[in-house]
Protein backbone atom coordinates (compact mmCIF):
# COMPACT_ATOMS: atom_id res chain seq x y z
CA UNK A 1 0.00 0.00 0.00
CA UNK A 2 1.25 3.49 -0.84
CA UNK A 3 0.62 5.71 2.17
CA UNK A 4 1.27 9.43 2.60
CA UNK A 5 1.26 10.95 6.11
CA UNK A 6 0.88 14.71 6.27
CA UNK A 7 2.54 15.98 9.44
CA UNK A 8 5.65 14.72 11.24
CA UNK A 9 4.37 15.09 14.76
CA UNK A 10 3.88 12.17 17.18
CA UNK A 11 0.72 11.02 15.35
CA UNK A 12 2.17 10.91 11.84
CA UNK A 13 5.57 9.49 12.75
CA UNK A 14 4.22 6.86 15.13
CA UNK A 15 1.63 5.73 12.61
CA UNK A 16 4.39 5.29 10.03
CA UNK A 17 6.40 3.23 12.53
CA UNK A 18 3.41 1.12 13.56
CA UNK A 19 2.29 0.45 9.99
CA UNK A 20 5.79 -0.50 8.84
CA UNK A 21 6.24 -2.88 11.77
CA UNK A 22 3.07 -4.71 10.75
CA UNK A 23 3.82 -4.75 7.02
CA UNK A 24 7.28 -3.77 5.81
CA UNK A 25 5.93 -3.77 2.25
CA UNK A 26 4.04 -0.51 2.77
CA UNK A 27 5.51 2.44 0.87
CA UNK A 28 5.17 5.21 3.48
CA UNK A 29 6.15 8.87 3.19
CA UNK A 30 5.81 11.48 5.93
CA UNK A 31 5.67 15.08 4.77
CA UNK A 32 6.21 18.03 7.12
CA UNK A 33 6.06 21.75 6.36
CA UNK A 34 8.56 22.72 9.08
CA UNK A 35 12.28 21.88 9.34
CA UNK A 36 13.44 18.94 11.50
CA UNK A 37 13.01 19.55 15.22
CA UNK A 38 10.72 22.55 14.85
CA UNK A 39 7.98 22.27 17.44
CA UNK A 40 5.64 24.40 19.49
CA UNK A 41 5.93 23.91 23.22
CA UNK A 42 8.49 22.28 25.45
CA UNK A 43 7.54 19.07 27.18
CA UNK A 44 5.30 16.06 26.65
CA UNK A 45 3.84 14.20 29.61
CA UNK A 46 2.56 10.66 29.85
CA UNK A 47 1.90 7.84 32.30
CA UNK A 48 2.65 4.16 32.79
CA UNK A 49 -0.44 3.15 30.82
CA UNK A 50 0.94 4.69 27.63
CA UNK A 51 4.42 3.35 28.34
CA UNK A 52 3.02 -0.18 28.66
CA UNK A 53 1.32 0.22 25.28
CA UNK A 54 4.44 1.62 23.59
CA UNK A 55 6.57 -1.29 24.81
CA UNK A 56 4.05 -3.77 23.43
CA UNK A 57 3.83 -1.97 20.09
CA UNK A 58 7.50 -1.11 19.46
CA UNK A 59 10.01 -1.93 22.14
CA UNK A 60 12.86 -0.16 20.33
CA UNK A 61 11.36 3.33 20.28
CA UNK A 62 9.73 2.81 23.70
CA UNK A 63 13.12 2.16 25.31
CA UNK A 64 14.51 5.35 23.78
CA UNK A 65 11.50 7.40 24.87
CA UNK A 66 11.75 6.12 28.44
CA UNK A 67 15.51 6.72 28.52
CA UNK A 68 15.00 10.36 27.46
CA UNK A 69 12.25 10.93 30.03
CA UNK A 70 12.32 12.28 33.55
CA UNK A 71 10.09 11.36 36.47
CA UNK A 72 7.90 13.67 38.51
CA UNK A 73 6.30 12.58 41.79
CA UNK A 74 3.23 14.15 43.39
CA UNK A 75 1.26 17.19 42.37
CA UNK A 76 1.42 20.39 44.40
CA UNK A 77 -1.14 23.18 44.23
CA UNK A 78 -0.10 26.55 45.67
CA UNK A 79 -2.02 29.75 46.36
CA UNK A 80 0.14 32.88 46.40
CA UNK A 81 3.17 30.62 46.06
CA UNK A 82 2.99 29.80 49.78
CA UNK A 83 -0.14 27.91 50.90
CA UNK A 84 0.20 24.39 49.53
CA UNK A 85 -1.83 21.23 49.14
CA UNK A 86 -0.81 17.94 47.59
CA UNK A 87 -2.20 15.26 45.33
CA UNK A 88 -0.62 11.88 44.79
CA UNK A 89 0.44 10.24 41.58
CA UNK A 90 3.46 10.37 39.32
CA UNK A 91 4.24 10.64 35.65
CA UNK A 92 6.97 10.92 33.04
CA UNK A 93 7.84 13.74 30.68
CA UNK A 94 10.37 14.51 28.01
CA UNK A 95 11.32 17.29 25.68
CA UNK A 96 8.98 17.38 22.69
CA UNK A 97 11.85 17.90 20.25
CA UNK A 98 13.58 14.82 21.70
CA UNK A 99 10.42 12.75 21.18
CA UNK A 100 10.19 13.81 17.54
CA UNK A 101 13.87 13.05 16.99
CA UNK A 102 13.47 9.55 18.46
CA UNK A 103 10.40 8.81 16.34
CA UNK A 104 11.91 10.21 13.14
CA UNK A 105 15.09 8.15 13.58
CA UNK A 106 13.08 4.99 14.24
CA UNK A 107 10.81 5.60 11.25
CA UNK A 108 13.77 6.07 8.92
CA UNK A 109 15.40 2.88 10.20
CA UNK A 110 12.26 1.02 9.12
CA UNK A 111 12.36 2.48 5.61
CA UNK A 112 9.96 5.42 6.00
CA UNK A 113 10.73 8.43 3.80
CA UNK A 114 10.49 11.74 5.70
CA UNK A 115 10.40 14.98 3.74
CA UNK A 116 10.73 18.24 5.65
CA UNK A 117 10.11 21.84 4.53
CA UNK A 118 7.30 20.87 2.19
CA UNK A 119 3.90 22.48 2.67
CA UNK A 120 0.97 20.41 1.43
CA UNK A 121 -2.04 22.45 0.38
CA UNK A 122 -4.36 19.72 -0.90
CA UNK A 123 -4.59 15.94 -1.16
CA UNK A 124 -4.78 16.28 -4.95
CA UNK A 125 -0.98 16.42 -4.80
CA UNK A 126 -1.03 12.63 -4.17
CA UNK A 127 -3.19 11.08 -6.89
CA UNK A 128 -1.41 7.71 -6.68
CA UNK A 129 -1.68 7.32 -2.88
CA UNK A 130 -3.84 4.48 -1.60
CA UNK A 131 -4.21 6.23 1.75
CA UNK A 132 -3.58 9.76 2.98
CA UNK A 133 -3.20 10.09 6.76
CA UNK A 134 -3.76 13.68 7.89
CA UNK A 135 -1.81 14.34 11.09
CA UNK A 136 -0.97 18.01 10.77
CA UNK A 137 -2.45 19.22 14.03
CA UNK A 138 -5.42 21.15 15.37
CA UNK A 139 -5.12 23.80 12.66
CA UNK A 140 -4.89 21.23 9.85
CA UNK A 141 -5.08 22.89 6.45
CA UNK A 142 -6.14 19.69 4.76
CA UNK A 143 -9.04 19.25 7.18
CA UNK A 144 -10.06 22.85 6.64
CA UNK A 145 -10.24 22.23 2.90
CA UNK A 146 -12.74 19.42 3.49
CA UNK A 147 -14.52 20.76 6.56
CA UNK A 148 -17.95 19.95 5.12
CA UNK A 149 -16.99 16.36 4.31
CA UNK A 150 -15.55 15.76 7.79
CA UNK A 151 -18.33 17.68 9.55
CA UNK A 152 -15.73 19.82 11.29
CA UNK A 153 -16.64 21.95 14.28
CA UNK A 154 -13.94 24.26 15.65
CA UNK A 155 -14.26 26.59 18.61
CA UNK A 156 -11.86 28.40 20.91
CA UNK A 157 -11.60 28.60 24.66
CA UNK A 158 -11.85 32.00 26.28
CA UNK A 159 -8.67 31.93 28.40
CA UNK A 160 -5.41 33.18 26.88
CA UNK A 161 -2.42 30.95 27.64
CA UNK A 162 1.26 30.88 26.73
CA UNK A 163 3.60 27.89 26.59
CA UNK A 164 7.00 28.75 28.07
CA UNK A 165 10.02 26.98 29.47
CA UNK A 166 12.06 27.64 32.60
CA UNK A 167 15.52 26.72 33.83
CA UNK A 168 14.03 25.98 37.25
CA UNK A 169 13.56 22.20 37.25
CA UNK A 170 10.37 21.17 39.07
CA UNK A 171 10.38 17.69 40.59
CA UNK A 172 6.61 17.79 41.15
CA UNK A 173 3.77 18.63 38.80
CA UNK A 174 3.18 22.13 40.10
CA UNK A 175 0.27 24.57 39.93
CA UNK A 176 0.59 28.06 41.38
CA UNK A 177 -2.25 30.60 41.48
CA UNK A 178 -1.27 34.22 42.09
CA UNK A 179 -3.60 37.16 42.68
CA UNK A 180 -2.63 40.41 40.94
CA UNK A 181 -4.17 43.87 40.78
CA UNK A 182 -6.02 42.71 37.65
CA UNK A 183 -7.16 39.31 38.91
CA UNK A 184 -5.84 35.77 39.22
CA UNK A 185 -3.18 34.26 36.97
CA UNK A 186 -1.64 30.81 37.27
CA UNK A 187 0.80 28.35 35.77
CA UNK A 188 1.34 24.64 35.69
CA UNK A 189 4.86 23.27 35.34
CA UNK A 190 6.59 19.92 35.05
CA UNK A 191 10.11 18.80 34.08
CA UNK A 192 10.91 18.37 30.38
CA UNK A 193 14.49 17.22 30.99
CA UNK A 194 17.12 17.40 33.72
CA UNK A 195 17.74 21.05 32.82
CA UNK A 196 14.41 22.51 31.65
CA UNK A 197 10.77 22.51 32.78
CA UNK A 198 7.65 23.23 30.81
CA UNK A 199 5.83 26.29 32.19
CA UNK A 200 2.31 27.05 30.91
CA UNK A 201 0.71 30.33 32.04
CA UNK A 202 -3.07 30.72 31.95
CA UNK A 203 -5.56 33.40 32.99
CA UNK A 204 -8.93 34.89 32.22
CA UNK A 205 -9.37 37.49 29.51
CA UNK A 206 -9.96 40.41 31.91
CA UNK A 207 -6.80 39.62 33.84
CA UNK A 208 -4.77 39.28 30.64
CA UNK A 209 -5.88 42.70 29.41
CA UNK A 210 -5.73 44.28 32.86
CA UNK A 211 -2.06 43.32 33.19
CA UNK A 212 -1.34 44.67 29.71
CA UNK A 213 -0.24 41.26 28.44
CA UNK A 214 -2.22 41.86 25.25
CA UNK A 215 0.11 44.78 24.49
CA UNK A 216 3.52 43.68 25.77
CA UNK A 217 6.29 42.35 23.58
CA UNK A 218 8.14 39.07 24.17
CA UNK A 219 10.79 40.32 26.61
CA UNK A 220 8.35 42.51 28.57
CA UNK A 221 5.91 39.59 28.89
CA UNK A 222 8.62 37.28 30.23
CA UNK A 223 9.86 39.87 32.75
CA UNK A 224 6.35 40.56 34.06
CA UNK A 225 5.57 36.86 34.49
CA UNK A 226 8.91 36.31 36.24
CA UNK A 227 7.96 38.99 38.76
CA UNK A 228 4.47 37.57 39.32
CA UNK A 229 5.74 34.00 39.85
CA UNK A 230 9.03 34.92 41.54
CA UNK A 231 8.37 32.78 44.63
CA UNK A 232 7.72 29.61 42.66
CA UNK A 233 10.56 30.26 40.22
CA UNK A 234 12.93 30.64 43.18
CA UNK A 235 15.55 32.51 41.18
CA UNK A 236 14.89 30.69 37.91
CA UNK A 237 14.23 32.36 34.59
CA UNK A 238 11.49 31.91 32.04
CA UNK A 239 12.39 31.00 28.47
CA UNK A 240 10.21 32.12 25.58
CA UNK A 241 12.17 31.12 22.51
CA UNK A 242 11.93 27.50 21.41
CA UNK A 243 13.90 26.69 18.26
CA UNK A 244 14.45 30.40 17.65
CA UNK A 245 10.85 31.62 17.78
CA UNK A 246 9.28 33.40 20.77
CA UNK A 247 6.17 31.91 22.31
CA UNK A 248 2.87 33.69 21.71
CA UNK A 249 -0.41 33.86 23.55
CA UNK A 250 -2.96 31.36 22.32
CA UNK A 251 -6.54 30.30 22.95
CA UNK A 252 -7.18 26.60 23.04
CA UNK A 253 -8.64 25.23 19.82
CA UNK A 254 -11.38 22.65 20.33
CA UNK A 255 -11.72 20.36 17.32
CA UNK A 256 -14.55 17.92 16.72
CA UNK A 257 -15.25 16.05 13.48
CA UNK A 258 -18.43 14.08 12.83
CA UNK A 259 -16.29 11.65 10.84
CA UNK A 260 -12.54 11.21 10.53
CA UNK A 261 -12.89 9.63 7.10
CA UNK A 262 -13.36 11.03 3.60
CA UNK A 263 -12.68 8.77 0.61
CA UNK A 264 -9.09 7.54 1.14
CA UNK A 265 -8.25 10.29 3.62
CA UNK A 266 -8.27 9.74 7.39
CA UNK A 267 -7.67 12.19 10.24
CA UNK A 268 -5.69 11.23 13.33
CA UNK A 269 -4.36 13.05 16.40
CA UNK A 270 -5.19 16.71 16.91
CA UNK A 271 -6.37 17.01 13.32
CA UNK A 272 -9.22 14.65 14.30
CA UNK A 273 -9.84 15.68 17.91
CA UNK A 274 -8.37 17.83 20.63
CA UNK A 275 -8.49 17.59 24.42
CA UNK A 276 -7.68 20.54 26.64
CA UNK A 277 -4.11 20.66 27.92
CA UNK A 278 -5.31 20.64 31.55
CA UNK A 279 -5.96 16.90 31.27
CA UNK A 280 -2.69 16.32 29.40
CA UNK A 281 -3.79 13.61 26.94
CA UNK A 282 -3.08 15.03 23.48
CA UNK A 283 0.14 13.15 22.72
CA UNK A 284 -1.16 9.93 24.27
CA UNK A 285 -4.31 10.01 22.13
CA UNK A 286 -2.30 10.82 19.00
CA UNK A 287 -0.03 7.80 19.50
CA UNK A 288 -2.96 5.53 20.35
CA UNK A 289 -4.71 6.66 17.16
CA UNK A 290 -1.56 5.70 15.26
CA UNK A 291 -1.44 2.21 16.76
CA UNK A 292 -5.14 1.47 16.30
CA UNK A 293 -5.19 2.67 12.68
CA UNK A 294 -2.11 0.61 11.81
CA UNK A 295 -3.60 -2.46 13.48
CA UNK A 296 -6.96 -2.06 11.69
CA UNK A 297 -5.20 -1.85 8.32
CA UNK A 298 -3.16 -4.94 9.16
CA UNK A 299 -6.15 -6.99 10.28
CA UNK A 300 -8.27 -6.12 7.24
CA UNK A 301 -5.51 -6.64 4.70
CA UNK A 302 -6.67 -5.52 1.26
CA UNK A 303 -10.01 -4.22 2.52
CA UNK A 304 -8.77 -0.82 3.69
CA UNK A 305 -12.25 0.74 3.37
CA UNK A 306 -13.57 -1.51 6.14
CA UNK A 307 -10.49 -0.88 8.25
CA UNK A 308 -10.91 2.88 8.01
CA UNK A 309 -14.62 2.68 8.80
CA UNK A 310 -13.94 0.58 11.91
CA UNK A 311 -11.25 3.01 13.02
CA UNK A 312 -13.66 5.91 12.61
CA UNK A 313 -16.61 4.35 14.43
CA UNK A 314 -14.66 2.73 17.26
CA UNK A 315 -12.40 5.76 17.70
CA UNK A 316 -15.32 8.14 18.17
CA UNK A 317 -16.84 5.82 20.75
CA UNK A 318 -13.57 5.48 22.66
CA UNK A 319 -12.71 9.16 22.86
CA UNK A 320 -16.13 10.60 23.67
CA UNK A 321 -15.81 10.43 27.46
CA UNK A 322 -12.33 11.93 27.38
CA UNK A 323 -13.43 14.87 25.25
CA UNK A 324 -16.30 15.47 27.66
CA UNK A 325 -13.88 15.47 30.60
CA UNK A 326 -11.59 17.86 28.75
CA UNK A 327 -14.43 20.29 28.02
CA UNK A 328 -15.44 20.20 31.68
CA UNK A 329 -11.84 20.81 32.76
CA UNK A 330 -11.47 23.76 30.40
CA UNK A 331 -14.74 25.28 31.65
CA UNK A 332 -13.57 24.90 35.27
CA UNK A 333 -10.39 26.85 34.62
CA UNK A 334 -12.28 29.49 32.66
CA UNK A 335 -14.36 30.08 35.80
CA UNK A 336 -11.70 29.36 38.41
CA UNK A 337 -12.33 32.63 40.27
CA UNK A 338 -15.51 31.05 41.66
CA UNK A 339 -13.39 28.72 43.79
CA UNK A 340 -10.44 30.87 44.81
CA UNK A 341 -12.06 32.17 47.99
CA UNK A 342 -11.53 28.73 49.60
CA UNK A 343 -8.57 27.55 51.62
CA UNK A 344 -5.87 25.73 49.72
CA UNK A 345 -6.98 22.20 50.73
CA UNK A 346 -10.59 22.77 49.69
CA UNK A 347 -9.48 24.48 46.49
CA UNK A 348 -7.09 21.63 45.67
CA UNK A 349 -9.83 19.05 46.21
CA UNK A 350 -12.28 20.99 44.03
CA UNK A 351 -9.67 21.21 41.30
CA UNK A 352 -8.84 17.50 41.46
CA UNK A 353 -12.53 16.51 41.19
CA UNK A 354 -13.49 19.02 38.48
CA UNK A 355 -14.53 16.38 35.94
CA UNK A 356 -15.73 13.54 38.15
CA UNK A 357 -18.32 12.72 40.82
CA UNK A 358 -16.89 12.05 44.27
CA UNK A 359 -18.22 10.44 47.43
CA UNK A 360 -18.30 12.56 50.62
CA UNK A 361 -15.69 10.41 52.37
CA UNK A 362 -13.13 11.17 49.66
CA UNK A 363 -12.63 14.70 50.94
CA UNK A 364 -11.58 13.28 54.33
CA UNK A 365 -9.20 10.94 52.53
CA UNK A 366 -7.80 13.97 50.68
CA UNK A 367 -7.19 15.77 53.98
CA UNK A 368 -5.46 12.70 55.41
CA UNK A 369 -3.12 12.66 52.43
CA UNK A 370 -1.83 16.13 53.30
CA UNK A 371 0.05 14.58 56.22
CA UNK A 372 3.77 14.25 55.43
CA UNK A 373 4.03 10.74 56.85
CA UNK A 374 1.08 9.56 54.77
CA UNK A 375 2.51 11.22 51.66
CA UNK A 376 5.86 9.49 52.17
CA UNK A 377 4.07 6.13 52.51
CA UNK A 378 2.12 6.76 49.30
CA UNK A 379 5.30 7.72 47.45
CA UNK A 380 6.88 4.47 48.63
CA UNK A 381 3.90 2.50 47.31
CA UNK A 382 4.13 4.37 44.01
CA UNK A 383 7.83 3.52 43.75
CA UNK A 384 6.99 -0.15 44.19
CA UNK A 385 4.28 0.08 41.54
CA UNK A 386 6.68 1.71 39.07
CA UNK A 387 9.32 -0.96 39.70
CA UNK A 388 6.81 -3.77 39.17
CA UNK A 389 5.40 -2.31 35.97
CA UNK A 390 8.87 -1.62 34.59
CA UNK A 391 9.92 -5.24 35.21
CA UNK A 392 6.66 -6.57 33.76
CA UNK A 393 7.10 -4.74 30.48
CA UNK A 394 10.78 -5.70 30.32
CA UNK A 395 12.16 -2.22 30.80
CA UNK A 396 15.94 -2.23 31.36
CA UNK A 397 17.09 -1.48 34.90
CA UNK A 398 18.08 2.15 35.30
Amino acid sequence: MKIVCIGAGPAGLYFAISAKLRDAGHDISVIERDPPGATYGWGVGYGDELLDTLFRNDRESARRIRSASVLWEEQVIALHGADRAYLGGYGYSLNRASLLEILAKRARSLGVNIEYRRAVEDISEFPDADLVVVADGANSRIRQNYAKEFGTEVSQGSNPYIWLGTDRVFDKFTYDFEETRAGWIWFHAYPSSNEISTFVVDCQEDTWRGLGLDQLGDEETVHLLERIFARSLDGGSLISRSRGRPASWQRFTQVYNQTWLHDNVVLIGDAAHTTHFTIGSGTMLAMLDAIVLAQKLFERGDDSAVALKEFDVEGHAAIGHMQAAARTSMAWFENVDRYLDRNVHEFCYTMSTRHSVQHPWQFQYHLMNQNLVVRKALRLLATGSRWYRARRRGEPRR
